[in-house]
């Protein structure tokens, strides 16, 4: 356990990962004006060391380097420290990367930058074991000491290289648009795919759902089947691994391997969010058993660990806890010991081992095991000439034992913040499910989010803020904030046909347009034009593990200026796409090319009036329709979308694209022939 001899600012703060360091001996300080402005009167330079609560190898340079007295020595002689959560401060996080690409060429966390008392920063790594983190952090104070012309000059170049990496993309030509080649991309696409595990032919593997929402998209609306039959693989093959949770649900955060057996062991809320939404749309367009299956285990341990009574959700699991020596280690939760699950399951043991490889394809290491599946139930059972009911009543007690077995073991921590666009990802991944499987429950728990954001994140001038405080919300919402809860707002109106929801979505929607939309770019900056000016702007433009803010922000537009037909909307949304590259990077780019298909494939206005306009909505939405935008009322509207296309004795589908219009339907699968 850590000392509590030494107490330092980040006692006072919310977050998780800076109370962790708040007994550190090194005088750890926050970043605000007060702090930048003590740097500048003692002439210090700012150590500014940026992480997350669930980051393993944080864990492990704070135990050898922040909790060593004779390193923080070191650090508060010469340095002002700040301890910064990458999850509150997503604005320095992506500056401070930036700059460290580009002292460095690689990036990563624990994120550590030596900086100017100005924040302009000079010299940048990732872990460092002590010996070596002292050595450095004496070396640079010497130079600054001595030659501080020398460190002012590469600061200033570090500037310049930063202020670089957002330049102003050269816009293509609409005729370059309208007869786009995907030959090209997709081949490139499919170049590095692994055809045995799934995913991309390398590790550690990340999930990246955003990359294959955007291929099942195109792998359906082109008859694609080698490339449809690349994605199923893929997801089947993740939801067999070690990646997954068997026994309490949900996905760790990524690979270490190709065959997604041996996770980084932290559960984030966003990966889980992203995935459910993925499975449940590749359950409506396949059918497929074990894809309903994962959405169900997934949001079952999300229902069990990540959600607050009153409605949001939590940001993560930890991949550490403490195992049976008192030491924090990673994993020690999940896994366990051939003799420990003999111990447990007794006479089941033998099937056990075979389903879930306790053999020499399912060892970790020092005799561990991660569960890892290679067949189908179907498979299997055939192989043991099983009945599947039985089979999955004895698997049901598995789960049930093992989780007994678990709660012996020290849990691993929680990071209870609640961040908005998170949080919005998370309840599209409910509405995603209440479509596919017509679960309330689901729908009901996506509107209780929802609404928790809009009463206790969203104030009366319409601003967001980026995390939940109970004690007042001091910080600021960024553009990921806005643009996926605008997404999710969308998505509830699509799904409960409410109009609150899309208006709502309008005015934030104008709230971006007044504080984020930069008019020399035609792109939205990251943060708002009235946050804290930091030494470069940013625009995030590409996809990472979650979806490019800027992308998602078009797509909204893209609906919005549809529905409203609103042209300002529509045209900045062609306008962004213009200015993105996606040719040259399309593995960067994939929430892009989602928006490029609505002008390159058919795109729909599907519009339900009448008194079963809802029924009829949420049969509609049961089918995997990627490439549409839903519509109606159970009563007349105003909406231009809407308006004159209710009858009082009839509930009418309508079927539009491009303001070409099909003959309006009473039923349901005559219009999803038409579209699918």
């Amino acid at each position: 356990m850590k000392s509590s001899t030494h107490t330092n600012d980040l006692i006072h703060e919310k977050s998780p990962y800076l109370r962790q360091h708040a007994h550190n001996p090194v005088n750890w300080k926050v970043w605000n004006e007060k702090t930048l402005t003590l740097a500048h009167s003692e002439n210090k330079l700012l150590l500014i060391s940026i992480g997350y609560s669930t980051c393993h190898w944080c864990h492990v340079m704070e135990k050898e380097c922040f909790e060593d007295k004779q390193v923080a020595e070191i650090m508060n002689a010469h340095y002002v420290s700040i301890k910064i959560d990458r999850e509150e401060r997503p604005d320095l996080d992506q500056v401070y990367m930036n700059a460290l690409m580009l002292i460095s060429g690689q990036g990563g966390w624990p994120l550590n930058i030596v900086a100017l008392p100005d924040g302009r920063p000079l010299w940048g790594g990732t872990y460092f074991p002590k010996a070596q983190w002292m050595e450095a952090l004496l070396q640079i104070q010497s130079v600054f000491e001595k030659q501080p012309e020398k460190a002012l000059e590469y600061a200033k170049l570090v500037e310049e290289g930063v202020s670089k990496i957002n330049p102003v993309i050269q816009q293509q030509s609409d005729t370059e648009r309208k007869n786009f080649d995907w030959n090209p991309i997709i081949e490139t696409l499919s170049k590095n795919h692994d055809t045995v595990y799934g995913g991309e032919k390398k590790a550690p593997k990340f999930m990246l759902p955003v990359y294959w929402k955007f291929l099942m998209r195109y792998a359906y609306q082109n008859h694609n089947s080698k490339l449809s039959d690349q994605v199923f693989l893929t997801l089947e093959k993740m939801a067999f691994g070690g990646i997954f949770d068997h026994i309490n649900g949900g996905f760790s955060r990524y690979s270490v391997d190709d065959k997604w057996h041996v996770p980084h062991f932290e559960k984030m809320l966003y990966d889980n969010a992203q995935l459910v939404s993925l499975y449940s749309q590749a359950f409506s367009l396949t059918g497929k058993k074990i894809f309903k299956e994962t959405v169900y285990e997934t949001l079952s341990f999300v229902e069990n660990e990540l959600t607050d009574p009153k409605g949001g959700f939590y940001s993560a699991l930890d991949a550490d806890s403490i195992n049976n020596y008192g030491i924090l280690e990673e994993g020690s939760y999940y896994v366990f010991t051939k003799e420990e699950l003999q111990t447990a399951l007794q006479n089941n043991f033998q099937i056990f081992e075979d389903y879930y490889n306790i053999n020499e394809f399912g060892h970790w290491e020092n005799g561990k095991y991660v569960l890892i599946r290679t067949l189908s139930d179907k498979a299997f059972c055939s192989k043991h000439h099983m009945d599947s009911e039985d089979f999955f009543s004895m698997k049901k007690n598995w789960k049930k034992t093992l989780t007994e077995i678990r709660k012996y073991k020290e849990r691993p921590r929680l990071d209870n913040k609640i961040i908005t666009s998170w949080n919005a990802l998370m309840s599209i991944g409910y509405m995603d499910a209440y479509r596919a499987f017509g679960e309330k429950r689901f729908l009901d728990t996506a509107l209780k989010n929802v609404r928790f954001i809009c009463e206790n994140m969203l104030d009366q001038k319409g601003k967001l803020a980026r995390i939940y405080n109970p004690e007042g919300n001091r910080n600021y919402g960024f553009l990921d904030d806005y643009a996926f809860f605008i997404s999710g707002l969308i998505k509830l109106y699509e799904t409960t046909l409410d109009n609150q929801w899309i208006e709502l979505s309008k005015k934030l929607t104008q709230t971006v347009m007044d504080n984020f939309f930069d008019k020399e770019s035609g792109l939205f900056f990251y943060t708002s034009k009235q946050a804290e000016k930091l030494f470069a702007v940013t625009f995030e433009t590409s996809d990472n593990v979650i979806p490019s803010s800027n992308a998602v922000m078009a797509q909204n537009l893209f609906w919005l200026g549809k529905f409203f037909e609103n042209n300002e909307f529509n045209q900045i949304a062609r306008q962004m796409l213009q200015r993105i590259p996606l040719k040259k990077y399309p593995a960067h780019y994939t929430a892009w090319l989602d928006l490029q298909m609505n002008f390159t494939h058919p795109f729909y206005e599907i519009v339900v009036m009448g008194k079963k306009a809802l029924k009829k909505n949420q049969k509609i939405s049961s089918f995997y329709i990627p490439n549409c935008l839903l519509a109606g009322s159970t009563k007349p509207e105003d909406f231009p979308l809407l308006q004159a296309r209710f009858f009082d004795e009839k509930t009418y589908v309508y079927l539009c694209e491009n303001n070409l219009c099909h003959e309006p339907q009473k039923k349901v699968r005559e219009i999803v022939k038409r579209v699918k």
